[in-house]
């Protein structure tokens, strides 16, 4: 949705390497916020983010309009059942229909052999790629590391609403993951949770399954995940 950072070039040099053409989507979608949520201050910067693609060889930007790929009259929507509706679905209602439909439709414009998508968006991950093998698609995807700054914080476009009290607390949700321990957070949490990567059911902690959570600093809600390793 642009604002790139570091983590998104990790994707885009990924790409470059696997692939012999690499198109990137830039695209604020609106069918993904909700109606309280932060669509109209969303960071926006399409210049930048155009030379941010030139500098790691992307061969096309595609950047449609609202208009483009919400015409009048359009009315379907894509939902992938009860996965989209636990943790984020539940905190964003809504939200997981949004992903899948533009994804969907990005997905039959472009045509892609490959797509890549950050860890860091863990259930989105998971429901495109449940999307993805329900329908049929033939699209391969790739999960690409999530990329953080020194002290844990996993990098985000929504990093930028932090105030610096808060940029100094937000690191203690990657802590909080770290510990199982949703006290350690130092901010307002949502949830914390221990799931299956692949359905989001809540299990008990084991290697390949995921440790998430969401918390809000101020008024900036992230969320972040990590992967326990182990035999």
């Amino acid at each position: 949705m642009g604002a790139l950072h570091a983590g998104h070039r990790a994707l885009l040099r990924r790409a470059r390497a696997e692939c012999g053409e690499v198109v990137m989507s830039l695209f604020v979608n609106p069918a993904q916020f909700g109606p309280d949520e932060d669509f109209d201050r969303y960071p926006r910067d399409e210049a930048r983010d155009r030379a941010i693609a030139a500098e790691e060889g992307v061969d096309r930007v595609f950047a449609p309009t609202v208009a483009e790929m919400y015409p009048d009259g359009f009315s379907t929507t894509v939902s992938v059942g009860a996965l989209g509706t636990v943790f984020e679905g539940a905190s964003r209602p809504g939200h997981f229909d949004g992903v899948a439909t533009v994804v969907l439709k990005l997905f039959a414009v472009v045509r892609p052999g490959a797509a890549y998508f950050g860890q860091k968006d863990a259930q989105q991950l998971a429901v495109i790629r449940r999307m993805t093998a329900d329908l049929g698609l033939g699209v391969e995807i790739r999960a690409v590391e999530t990329v953080r700054e020194d002290d844990g914080l996993a990098l985000s476009s929504r990093n930028a609403y932090l105030s610096p009290g808060e940029r100094r607390r937000a690191p203690s949700l990657h802590r909080a993951l770290v510990a199982r321990d949703a006290n350690v957070i130092e901010g307002d949490v949502d949830y914390l949770a221990v799931v299956d990567p692949d359905t989001f059911a809540e299990v008990e902690p084991g290697p390949g399954t995921l440790v998430i959570g969401a918390a809000r600093f101020g008024s900036t809600r992230l969320i972040d995940n990590i992967r326990i390793e182990g035999r």
